[in-house]
């Protein structure tokens, strides 16, 4: 079977359990074409740009209910997009790319394992208002490897109570889309037009494997799986990859 068919179903996969639980799965599309022996500085750029694919739906849609809280979002956002883009110009060599790219995945996994309530309880903790102090690190790292940052946010505003579930899964999305934008711009910025071109060319059965999987996620997944099912299936996944990832690093 082609490279590319089995990449577009690891990559239809990975969309469909990341968007059924409100995230991107940027981390896992960069480590799944780094096992298939794609050149590592395209990893950010096709990870990236996936990751805009199948968040931009679920932000759109979270606009038009009208529960992103736009005022905590965009300073958020703000602060980690210039970050984003730093980190997409930085040069880094592929051995320490990988060991970033699959410290990533293991922490990525260790925070789908946190449990998340559905309903706000009680007030914000004090901790919540120090939140946006911990923007600029997660949009720099989602720049460097290709991720959008929303998955290592999301738990720490749940734990601090820092908006009800579904305001949080909002602005999760909404900062992996514009960390995913500025991520990409600076990979562009440091890769040039070409190499950039063609690896969107080369990978555009894969945006569209995404782009699928992501709307079968978002709409039909938690509707057959329970959340937790599906959490624990895709941190376990994710697991896997990073470990083997760190161990070749």
């Amino acid at each position: 079977m082609p490279l590319i068919v089995l990449l577009a179903g690891g990559f239809f996969v990975t969309a469909l359990l990341y968007a059924s639980v409100g995230f991107g799965g940027g981390s896992t599309y960069a480590a799944l074409l780094a096992l298939a022996g794609l050149d590592y500085r395209v990893l950010p750029m096709v990870a990236l740009a996936c990751n805009i694919v199948v968040v931009a739906g679920s932000t759109m849609r979270f606009a038009r209910a009208g529960v992103t809280p736009w005022k905590g979002a965009l300073l958020l956002t703000v602060l980690a997009a210039p970050a984003a883009f730093v980190g997409g110009l930085v040069q880094i060599d592929e051995r320490s790319f990988m060991a970033l790219l699959g410290a990533s995945l293991v922490l990525t996994a260790g925070t789908m394992l946190i449990p998340v309530s559905r309903t706000s309880e009680g007030e914000a903790s004090g901790l919540a208002r120090f939140m946006p102090i911990i923007a600029a690190p997660l949009g720099f790292l989602a720049g460097l490897v290709g991720i959008g940052g929303g998955i290592f946010l999301a738990p720490l505003l749940h734990l601090t109570r820092w908006r009800d579930a579904r305001a949080i899964a909002a602005t999760a999305s909404f900062f992996i889309l514009v960390n995913s934008l500025f991520g990409l711009a600076g990979q562009l910025a440091k890769s040039g037009p070409a190499m950039f071109g063609g690896a969107i060319y080369e990978a555009l059965p894969l945006l569209v494997a995404v782009a699928i999987g992501g709307q079968i996620g978002s709409l039909l997944a938690l509707k057959v799986l329970p959340l937790k099912w599906i959490r624990w299936l895709t941190a376990a996944l994710v697991l896997v990859v990073g470990v083997r990832l760190l161990a070749g690093a």
